[in-house]
């Protein structure tokens, strides 16, 4: 199961999922983005369904979840890749702004999460979230985004922590700036972004940005029997961002 999986990092990681033949179940607020997705994923002869749904809407996690298992019997992996930025400094966020940005990255991770665990300590389960390498970093003018990607590390801690006896381990991902639509509005927020591309890109010592693809064959080795010994991590995939 895939959140965000209608577009960038989540597609990517939907994508490369079905390739290894899983059976995915997507979810995306943007209709058309789930049903590509989808179609993408069924022209690589995977199986998959998507729905469409506000990450932030408590009944309908529980409700997408049941009908998960309803059909294929399970939920053995779930990645929540759904998010969003507004891009701005503390005194210029409003409280609502705030609020949203809260609402979809950090309670769209625990309300998913809270979901899937109960479905999953019968028989073991892996959580991937995408958080972001400006969690460690910290960044500019992008405050509640940068926030709520904290929270989402320490809420990955204490949950692989408090699920691990039940075989159910949770990672998070931090990936650099990666070429996405939500990369490509937040530097479309500027009048002239040349500057901030070019700050951004001397940040990674790989001297470009990340590729969607790179985060999902990160997802999928979390995903995967390959890191069973592994859980409350926090994987970089941010170009060396963090060590630079």
């Amino acid at each position: 199961m895939v959140t965000g999986g209608g577009s960038g990092i989540g597609r990517s990681i939907a994508t490369r999922f079905g390739e290894e033949g899983a059976t995915v179940a997507i979810v995306d607020v943007d209709a058309n983005g789930a049903a590509e997705t989808a179609e993408m994923i069924e022209q690589q002869g995977a199986n998959c369904r998507w729905f469409q749904s506000d990450v932030s809407d408590n009944s309908a996690a529980n409700e997408i979840a049941e009908k998960v298992i309803e059909e294929f019997g399970s939920v053995d992996v779930l990645v929540t890749a759904a998010g969003i930025s507004v891009g701005k400094t503390v005194p210029d966020t409003q409280p609502e702004e705030w609020d949203q940005v809260f609402s979809v990255n950090v309670k769209g991770t625990y309300l998913w999460m809270r979901a899937v665990i109960p479905r999953m300590t019968n028989r073991g389960g892996s959580i991937v979230a995408i958080a972001s390498q400006l969690a460690v970093s910290g960044g500019i003018s992008n405050a509640a985004y940068i926030a709520s990607k904290g929270a989402i590390v320490s809420l990955c801690r204490t949950t692989a922590n408090d699920h691990a006896a039940e075989g159910v381990r949770v990672n998070c991902i931090l990936p650099g700036a990666t070429e996405t639509p939500l990369l490509e509005r937040s530097f479309a927020r500027f009048e002239d972004p040349t500057p901030y591309v070019e700050r951004s890109l001397s940040r990674h010592p790989l001297g470009r940005f990340g590729r969607p693809e790179e985060v999902a064959e990160a997802a999928l080795f979390l995903a995967s029997d390959n890191s069973s010994f592994t859980t409350g991590s926090e994987l970089r995939v941010d170009g060396g961002w963090i060590g630079g």
